[in-house]
């Protein structure tokens, strides 16, 4: 059974860092999307950004772009992501879905496993 669990949220202040991960188990995911998705009170989930775990190529939001980054550990099987210069309109649930294929995809419809969910706040 596929098991998505994100940590590493919480409050920082307007410019500050966060490192969220995603502890993928369950099965291999050599052959997956991973994909970082947030949702703030009362606005729709949406796409910040997605990696290939095969050979690690990157996908962003033009929102997170310059600021966030995506990174994996394959020995870990865990997916990272590095929150910069983190702004007050950053704040929202971020989750961490595993889409199977090779396809990079902003749709979160299209991903297949999602973990729980890790709050982050950035104050102004």
């Amino acid at each position: 059974q596929v098991q998505l669990v994100e940590s590493g949220g919480g409050l920082v202040q307007a410019g500050g860092s966060l490192r969220l991960s995603c502890a993928a188990s369950g099965r291999t995911f050599s052959s997956y999307v991973m994909g970082w998705f947030r949702q703030a009170p009362g606005k729709e989930r949406e796409f910040v950004g997605a990696i290939r775990w095969s050979d690690g190529s990157t996908a962003y939001a033009d929102s997170v772009k310059g600021r966030f980054t995506i990174s994996r550990d394959n020995a870990k099987n865990t997916v990272y992501l590095q929150n910069n210069s983190l702004k007050p309109e950053d704040t929202a649930v971020y989750y961490c879905a595993a889409k199977k294929g090779y396809i990079v995809t902003i749709q979160s419809t299209r991903y297949d496993y999602w973990g729980q969910g890790t709050q982050v706040t950035v104050s102004s």
